[in-house]
Parts: structure tokens; C-alpha cells; sequence
């Protein structure tokens, strides 16, 4: 398995990413679990150092998984972990009353964050036939200083685009829950809220998008925004146009006749977002696995959430 996907399982079509192992579709969420090789457990115990021929406390506990005795991280003395089948039957009240199918799962960075990825039965269509999916992803961290996250993630079928779903952090439709306080799948389930009324939203959106044309300075503008030259010495200090924009831009520049799905509200603010999010989940990063990983917890999540805003705001001037 790459570098930072420990175990992956995944049912129906290969995912974007082009990771894991196939299993069936319709698997309850903890046979996915156990497809995916997540049935461990984690336990606290007390941490120490060596100090001579001497074993002295730190004060501090470690997260051990069960499978192994492999020490996953330093904790403080309050910590509530979640474990595995916890998180798995998160979705079972989804899965059971046909409103979701489990997808994905898997151990990122070994097994320090486990994620489980669930299908959501709604869809909708833009422009003819660009289909997005809505998906609920649960990430579980077992590692020090990262809380668990729940959100929402809708996907462009045409090319597996992930997309954010919202402007602010904050807006995001997720809930984060942090390991002082006990976890309460009831009440995150409330405040998440109804998945189709987050998908109806987002669908207003990219509509909003789609009837906005761009021209070509805005567009080498917005590039500049979303990936700025400032990291790359070759150009930052030129006259900015399409050949001084930097090389992630420019990538998104050419993507946007060329990417799949590129004759779906062509020459709109919709397919300027979406050559954004075709670079960052399919060009950017060393591998596939990197890739996955800075799209759904990393440094591209929050590029893609500013692209969706600048997005809006160049369409909103038109």
C-alpha cells in the first residue's frame, strides 16, 4: 500500500484516488471495517521514559493499538478516543434505512487517522448531465492535537472531482468534535442535518456558477488567487498573464478545455472551479496517496473551499 494509505478497502467503481482493495457493495459499515483491515482497538497507557536503568513517568499517556502494541501517540491525562466500530456505526442508521451505502475506508499515516466514507442515495444533474454525488465522510484520528471530523463532500462524477461545499470553515457541513469530550453520535447527527438540504444548497451554487461566463484577464486573476506565484521565484515578479502565472495555474489554465467534463457549461465560472479541483485531486503531489490525503485533510481542503469562494465573487461581478 502507498506511502501514506496504511489499509484501504473500497466498493463499486474504483474511487478517484485509485486506491484500496475491491469489496462488495453491500456490506453493513462494520463488515467494511473489518474488509478494510480497521477491527483494533486503541488503549491508553501510561507513558515513560528510560533514564538510566530506570523507568520514569512523563505524566502523559500513549494511544497503543491493540493489533500490534504499535504506539499511535502521546496523549494528555483526558482523552477520549473513539474506537473504530464506534466510528463505523456512525453510518448504520443511514445504511439500515437505505439512505447511504458504505463506499471507502481505510488507515492513513499508519493509523493514526482512520476514515470511513459512506454514499449518500441523492444526486442531481447541471447542465445536461454533470452529475454530483453527495458523500459523508467520517475521519477518526488517533493521534494528538486533531479532532474528529464529520462533513459532508459532493463529488463530480465526470472526472471525480472532490469539491468543498462551502465558503467558510466554520459554514463548512461538518462537526468537529475534539477528544476532551465524549463523543455523541446523537448529537452529531443533528447538527450535521439533512444531507439533501446540503446538496440542494450546493446545487444552487454551481448552477450560479454555470450561468456566469468568465473572460480571459478574470480568469488569469483568479489562477493567481488560488495558486499564487509568490512560492514560485520564476514568475512572481513579472506582469501577470497566462505565461507568468505559476505552475499549478497554469496546469489549471489548460485543464479547463481539457478536462473530462470540460463541454458542461463551457466557459463558465462552474468549469474554472472545477480545473481548480482536477489539479489538486488528479496533478498535484508525489502520488495518488498524497493526493488523497491533502484533498480531504490537508492543504488542498482549504485551497479548494477558497476557490469556491473567489469563484463566487468573480461570477458575482459579472
Amino acid at each position: 500500500m502507498a506511502h501514506n494509505v496504511e489499509t484501504m478497502a473500497y466498493a463499486g467503481e474504483v474511487p478517484w484516488h485509485g486506491l484500496g482493495v475491491p469489496v462488495s457493495n453491500d456490506l453493513t459499515p462494520v463488515q467494511m471495517m473489518e474488509k478494510a483491515g480497521l477491527n483494533w482497538t486503541v488503549d491508553q497507557i501510561d507513558s515513560y521514559v528510560t533514564v538510566g536503568d530506570k523507568q520514569i513517568p512523563t505524566g502523559m499517556k500513549s494511544l497503543v493499538r491493540s493489533s500490534d502494541n504499535k504506539v499511535l501517540t502521546n496523549i494528555g491525562q483526558v482523552w477520549n478516543p473513539v474506537q473504530n466500530e464506534d466510528a463505523f456505526n456512525f453510518f448504520s442508521e443511514y445504511v439500515m434505512k437505505g439512505d447511504m451505502e458504505m463506499h471507502t475506508a481505510g488507515s492513513l499515516k499508519g493509523g493514526q487517522l482512520v476514515w470511513a466514507l459512506a454514499k449518500v442515495k441523492e444526486s442531481f444533474d447541471l447542465f445536461g448531465g454533470d452529475t454530483v454525488e453527495s458523500y459523508l465522510l467520517f475521519s477518526n484520528p488517533h493521534k494528538y492535537g486533531f479532532s474528529i471530523d464529520v462533513r459532508f463532500t459532493p463529488i463530480r462524477v465526470v472526472c471525480n472531482n472532490t469539491l468543498s461545499l462551502s465558503l467558510e470553515a466554520k459554514a463548512e457541513r461538518s462537526v468537529k468534535v475534539g477528544h476532551r469530550t465524549e463523543f455523541n453520535a446523537n448529537e452529531v447527527k443533528k447538527a450535521l442535518g439533512i444531507a439533501s438540504a446540503k446538496l440542494h444548497e450546493y446545487k444552487d451554487m454551481a448552477q450560479f456558477l454555470g450561468s456566469k461566463r468568465y473572460n480571459i484577464d478574470n480568469l488569469v486573476e483568479y489562477y493567481n488567487t488560488v495558486f499564487p506565484r509568490t512560492a514560485d521565484k520564476r514568475v512572481q515578479n513579472q506582469e501577470l498573464s497566462v505565461e507568468t502565472l505559476s505552475k499549478n495555474a497554469k496546469a489549471a489554465f489548460d485543464a479547463i478545455e481539457q478536462q473530462p467534463g470540460a463541454k458542461f457549461a463551457e466557459g463558465s465560472w462552474w468549469q474554472a472551479l472545477n480545473s481548480v479541483t482536477y489539479v489538486t485531486d488528479h496533478l498535484q503531489g508525489r502520488n495518488a496517496d498524497n493526493r488523497l490525503y491533502s484533498s480531504w485533510f490537508g492543504g488542498n481542503q482549504v485551497r479548494k473551499r477558497e476557490a469556491l469562494k473567489t469563484a463566487l465573487a468573480f461570477a458575482d461581478a459579472v
